[in-house]
């Protein structure tokens, strides 16, 4: 009878340790997942051709910090700068939260394996978000593990939007501020990349695809 006991216990033990399936919408939110990463990887690439030119399709291709202080003195308006950069931002931000809820810790292990985040940053920042989620999703609105980390603690949509609002309002003020006292010197590092466009893009290309490779086989 014990040893009856004893398998069943195995077999119970096994079942708990087996990830819940996640639900049926779970792959359309990794789709847009991949799909933003694919965008934010043309950007990384090409930012130096649409920056001056093009301000929106970069904010739209990514919304990150460098891009939205290279595009302030391109002549963009700032109302299309904040609705843009804002709605970029907050869609990596329900695709991120959404991956994790569905996936839960199997999405934070992707992060470390496929994206380069090394297992200890993503352990820290787990740790920082239980114990902080009031300071760190605002101060860090744009990162994507932290998103991931709120979905998967199944942190409402209730307590998150208040906090958002506040990290985007805050930076996009604090950029848009400092992109127009650092004018001058903003200016002249455009102008400089604007010179030598073709061989940054070149580089930038090599850098995106020997990354890309390096994090694909480390996941491996």
């Amino acid at each position: 009878m014990r040893h009856v006991s004893d398998e069943s216990q195995i077999e119970t033990t096994d079942a708990v340790d087996e990830p819940p399936a996640a639900p049926w919408h779970g792959p359309v939110w990794v789709v847009a997942f991949v799909a933003l990463v694919v965008c934010t990887n043309v950007a990384a690439a090409g930012w130096a051709a649409l920056e001056t030119h093009h301000p929106v399709r970069l904010l739209l291709l990514s919304s990150r910090n460098r891009y939205l202080v290279l595009t302030v003195p391109s002549g963009i308006s700032p109302v299309s700068w904040v609705l843009v950069g804002a709605a970029r931002l907050m869609a990596s931000a329900v695709v991120c939260h959404m991956v994790g809820r569905c996936y839960g810790d199997r999405a934070l292990r992707w992060f470390w394996r496929f994206l380069g985040m090394p297992q200890e940053q993503v352990a820290r920042f787990e740790l920082q978000v239980d114990k902080y989620e009031w300071f760190m999703v605002p101060f860090f609105v744009g990162s994507n593990i932290v998103w991931a980390l709120t979905g998967a603690a199944g942190t409402t949509w209730k307590k998150l939007v208040p906090m958002a609002l506040v990290g985007i309002a805050v930076r996009f003020a604090l950029i848009w501020w400092l992109a127009h006292v650092f004018e001058s010197q903003l200016r002249s590092v455009i102008d400089w990349t604007n010179h030598y466009q073709l061989w940054i893009i070149v580089g930038c290309i090599v850098v995106v695809v020997l990354a890309n490779v390096r994090n694909f086989r480390k996941g491996r």
